[in-house]
């Protein structure tokens, strides 16, 4: 009620209706006559940011807040005559969630070309899962969303992905000796990876929770030379591993109608120490509670998610935008960073790999297709 009128004041809250919002801008359909004394109501898993004249005036925490502007009812459309009845003071605001949005997936779309130290040049799929959150609202409209009416996990989740391989392969290029090694390495590779792509997110006001890698797959000629390999290990000698494939083979031969209840009992045969060992695996625990503080930049002490400024070293914990090369908190009107001196006009955002001329990302180590080093 009050939105888009003359008389009345405006009330300003938004419900998140799909759980895949991330940014919701009031009005919708672009900026509005936002009136002096018009109601902002943030909830606990919100954040509100209010552009007034085209510059953010603040950010909003949780509760009611009461907006300050020009646009007086009644006397502010007399005003506006020589602009066709429209105030040429122009505010909308921005609802940012801050709530935890799990589930998301990255993958390789084509094999990936990695050394195996035994098995030589092996290309490689990996998949897996993350969980993203935004810690930095007004860093996150600057530099991802921008003047769209909403903004969605869809709109970025592909990019983020993309980022997301680009480490991955770079961290495989630097850790991988050979795929023979690779069950229960996962969790802790994750967890490498994940620490890698702090820096990456953080500089989008996004703070990366959780990381998971759900499968690392060779082709399947590949799977099948494993498959013998380990099963040459449980013999002492070749005789005993041909006995076991002639077996195979009679158990395949056995699946007819004739004599289905043979080769049935034959296959659970086989079939029993594959459970028996499934069922001593470890299990792997749940993800770990929600961290609802932020890191200063500066200091590193830790601060309220919704602190202005660092209560321990005073740093500016809102930004505008980061230095690409010392994350250094820029103004909207710099060119250089006042830190390191890096211009900030004119910054590479791609590099190119000199052996197939495939685009990488800048800080990438090795090239995503043919796994040269950059």
């Amino acid at each position: 009620m009050g939105q888009n009128n003359v008389v009345f004041l405006e009330i300003l809250e938004w419900f998140d209706k799909t759980g895949q919002e991330i940014v919701q801008r009031i009005p919708a359909d672009g900026s509005g006559e936002i009136k002096l004394g018009a109601q902002m109501i943030v909830r606990e898993n919100q954040a509100g940011v209010f552009f007034y004249n085209g510059k953010a005036i603040h950010v909003f925490g949780a509760g009611r807040h009461t907006l300050k502007t020009a646009n007086i009812p009644i006397l502010n459309k007399l005003l506006s005559i020589p602009w066709g009845m429209t105030s040429p003071l122009r505010a909308e605001a921005y609802f940012i969630n801050m709530k935890v949005f799990p589930d998301l997936t990255w993958g390789t779309r084509d094999p990936v070309a990695f050394k195996d130290n035994e098995l030589g040049l092996i290309r490689l799929r990996a998949f897996g899962m993350f969980n993203i959150r935004v810690i930095q609202p007004l860093l996150f409209i600057n530099s991802l969303s921008g003047t769209m009416a909403n903004f969605t996990t869809t709109d970025i989740e592909a990019y983020l992905g993309r980022v997301i391989v680009s480490r991955f392969n770079d961290y495989m290029g630097d850790n991988l000796d050979t795929i023979l090694n690779l069950p229960g390495r996962y969790e802790t590779w994750a967890k490498g990876l994940q620490k890698s792509l702090a820096d990456e997110f953080s500089r989008f006001g996004l703070g990366l929770t959780d990381l998971y890698i759900t499968s690392i797959t060779p082709p399947q000629e590949v799977q099948k030379l494993m498959d013998d390999r380990s099963a040459l290990g449980l013999f002492d000698d070749m005789n005993k591993l041909m006995q076991l494939k002639a077996a195979a083979a009679m158990e395949k031969a056995a699946e007819n109608p004739g004599t289905a209840g043979q080769g049935m009992g034959m296959g659970l045969g086989f079939m029993v120490p594959s459970m028996v060992s499934r069922m001593m695996q470890p299990q792997t625990g749940g993800p770990e509670p929600e961290e609802t503080r932020q890191k200063c930049p500066d200091c590193k002490q830790m601060v309220p998610h919704d602190a202005r400024f660092c209560p321990f070293c005073g740093h500016q914990i809102i930004v505008f935008a980061q230095c690409v090369s010392c994350s250094k908190n820029l103004s909207p009107s710099a060119r250089f960073c006042p830190k390191c001196g890096t211009r900030v006009e004119k910054q590479k955002t791609a590099k190119f790999c000199q052996a197939c001329g495939t685009e990488n990302l800048i800080n990438s180590n090795y090239c995503n297709n043919c796994s040269e080093r950059l």
